[in-house]
């Protein structure tokens, strides 16, 4: 199937909601993000998959990192009519205990995180919330009013850790796509560059250069334009780019997409470094479900918009995370910096116009695009717009990601 319109997404997202919202049987989520595997959530996954290989009452199912890593494994479990219960450090030993207290009535509360009270992201605060008329469970805590995310706005992590991300149909059931295929059908380009403009939105992963100034510069200069997504994330404790691409690459690809459009680019590379082996992988299975869809490629959406993605894994250089050093490793060459006589916008990759973002702008392009320059605006600070994604590690209790 090809989609060709906002209404395809609106038959994919009736369908899929069910399963996020409303599963027939019980639904549990691992979380299987680098830092939920890295505390033992496959063995937890591959051990809940055997027991319940035969039984259809039970669907194991993986997700993204919901942030709280210090409690990892996370394991979400839910089903239609009931509370879903976020359970922590559900190790291969505890995973099919925790799924029969769920079934059985939450006697096991040590093992319990909190009950969720609105599993919706920011993007679909129309759809009535699927909790609203369920009854709690008592003497548990909701997720939300727990300190480590009392207080949090989700919007580049909106998704991850609440969708499978090798799913492209539980991202289009989130509001994914609907940006991009609204802008092809209602919207020229010089409207999104002005809409990201006046929204504030600032790089998020080197000098906080205003986006939509980025964007208008590369739109103005003559060539074949570029569009790249720095991935690259080197330094030390930092995961947060690691962790939206293992959890919602297709967030990423979308803003990728609405980034070509608006300043007349048909050709995105994403360049990730070789030690995230788990963010290509899921790149990779997204490129070709966007693909298989007809949102990326010729012709998207039977537009006249076209627009390819690469992935390029560089080699761990550090120097690579600059834009111009990682230009040249792009392109094959040595990854050494450069004077900036002249601006990548105008000059950079193979010589052309390339505008270069890092993972959590991107992310942010769609929801910008869905709720409005205003809204987005409104977040913040007087100078930086929005949220920022940060990562806590070191000698603190909770380690983990918050926005």
């Amino acid at each position: 199937m090809k989609i060709q319109s906002v209404k395809d997404l609106e038959k994919i997202t009736r369908e899929y909601s069910t399963s996020l919202y409303y599963p027939e049987s019980i639904k549990v989520n691992i979380g299987m993000a680098s830092c939920g595997i890295a505390a033992g959530a496959d063995a937890a996954f591959n051990t809940a998959s055997e027991a319940f290989a035969d039984d259809k009452a039970v669907e194991i199912c993986q997700t993204g990192c919901i942030g709280f890593c210090e409690v990892e494994p996370l394991v979400e479990i839910l089903a239609d009519g009931r509370p879903r219960v976020m359970y922590k450090n559900i190790t291969p030993d505890k995973i099919l205990d925790a799924v029969a207290d769920y079934q059985n009535g939450l006697s096991k509360k040590k093992w319990i995180l909190g009950q969720m009270r609105d599993p919706r992201s920011i993007l679909e605060t129309e759809i009535n919330n699927p909790m609203g008329k369920v009854e709690p469970f008592e003497a548990i805590p909701f997720l939300e009013d727990i300190p480590f995310y009392k207080g949090q706005v989700k919007i580049a992590l909106r998704n991850c850790g609440y969708i499978d991300p090798d799913c492209i149909e539980e991202y289009i059931a989130k509001k994914g796509y609907q940006a991009l295929l609204e802008i092809l059908e209602h919207s020229e380009p010089g409207k999104i560059l002005e809409t990201i403009k006046t929204s504030g939105l600032r790089g998020r992963g080197g000098g906080g250069f205003p986006t939509g100034i980025k964007w208008a510069s590369c739109a103005k200069h003559d060539g074949d334009r570029y569009i790249i997504c720095n991935a690259d994330e080197g330094d030390p404790g930092a995961y947060m780019d690691r962790s939206i691409l293992e959890g919602d690459p297709h967030s990423v690809l979308e803003g990728m997409l609405i980034a070509g459009y608006a300043i007349g680019s048909s050709q995105g590379y994403i360049y990730v470094r070789n030690e995230y082996p788990l963010a290509v992988k899921r790149l990779v299975t997204a490129i070709k479900q966007a693909e298989a869809y007809g949102l990326l490629g010729d012709s998207i959406a039977g537009s006249d918009y076209s627009f390819n993605i690469k992935i390029s894994t560089g080699a761990g250089a550090f120097v690579c995370g600059e834009s111009t050093a990682l230009m040249a490793s792009l392109e094959g060459n040595v990854g050494r910096p450069r004077a900036k006589y002249v601006h990548t916008v105008e000059k950079g990759f193979r010589e052309g116009p390339t505008n270069l973002n890092n993972v959590e702008t991107y992310a942010n392009v769609p929801a910008i695009i869905l709720k409005g320059a205003a809204w987005y605006a409104g977040m913040g600070t007087d100078h930086s717009k929005g949220t920022k994604v940060f990562s806590l590690v070191g000698k603190i209790k909770n380690t983990g990601l918050v926005e």
